[in-house]
Formats: C-alpha cells, sequence, structure tokens
C-alpha cells in the first residue's frame, strides 16, 4: 500500500473519534514511518519481541505545565510494521491502526501502559 493510502486510512480513523475527544488532542502531531528507527526502539527499551506498532513522544497533557511555543507532541505509526501484522489485509489494517491510535493517544493524554492494558481488557 502507498504511503498516501495509509494516510488516508489514518484520516478516516481519526474522524471516528468523537469531537469531544479530538477537540481535547492539544499541540500533538501524528506522522508515518516505515518502521521505528533505533532511537525510537531504545526510548521503550524494544528487544526485538514483538512489532512496535506506534510510539507516542512527547509530554502527556497531565504532566504539562505551562506549555507555550513547544514543538508538537509526536505520535508515530510505522506503516511497514503495521502491514506486517495485519498481514496485508486491508480491513485488518484499519483495525491495527485505529487501535493503534487510540493506544498512542491514551499516552498523549497521560495514560500509562498498565492503564491502557487494564481499558482494553475492559472494553473486550
Amino acid at each position: 500500500m502507498s504511503k498516501e493510502q495509509f494516510q488516508t486510512i489514518i484520516s478516516q480513523t481519526i474522524k471516528q473519534f468523537p469531537d469531544y475527544f479530538l477537540e481535547k488532542l492539544k499541540n500533538v502531531a501524528i506522522v508515518v514511518d516505515d518502521e521505528p528507527s533505533d532511537f525510537q526502539k531504545n526510548q521503550v527499551g524494544y528487544q526485538g519481541k514483538g512489532c512496535l506498532l506506534g510510539l507516542y513522544e512527547g509530554i502527556p497533557q497531565l504532566k504539562r505545565g505551562v506549555y507555550n511555543k513547544a514543538i508538537p507532541d509526536k505520535i508515530s505509526l510505522f506503516q511497514k510494521n503495521i502491514e506486517n501484522f495485519a498481514g496485508g489485509d486491508e480491513k485488518i489494517i484499519k483495525q491495527v491502526v485505529f487501535d493503534t491510535l487510540w493506544h498512542e493517544i491514551a499516552h498523549h493524554f497521560g495514560f500509562e501502559e498498565e492503564e491502557i492494558q487494564k481499558m482494553k481488557r475492559n472494553k473486550s
């Protein structure tokens, strides 16, 4: 899938989130990379187990003080990893993008990994 097609999926996915939720996103950019850099892997202590699908980099909203004129936080979605994880199936890619974006936005709002996993379990 081309990067443009993948970005279209992201744009369509974002529209699925409620407006009141999206209005609270502050100073965050969503970018597409093929796969994580070595620096990004090191940031999260990636040991080569599993597959890193997305990454939030920034200061979560709950931990911000005065936050004027700061560079945007960043949510990276890793296209090749997502496509491989989904087996190239577009329907599954869309679901993985939704789940990954939701997960990384939760980090932006200040949720820790354990809290996000608990929310996912309760959602099922």
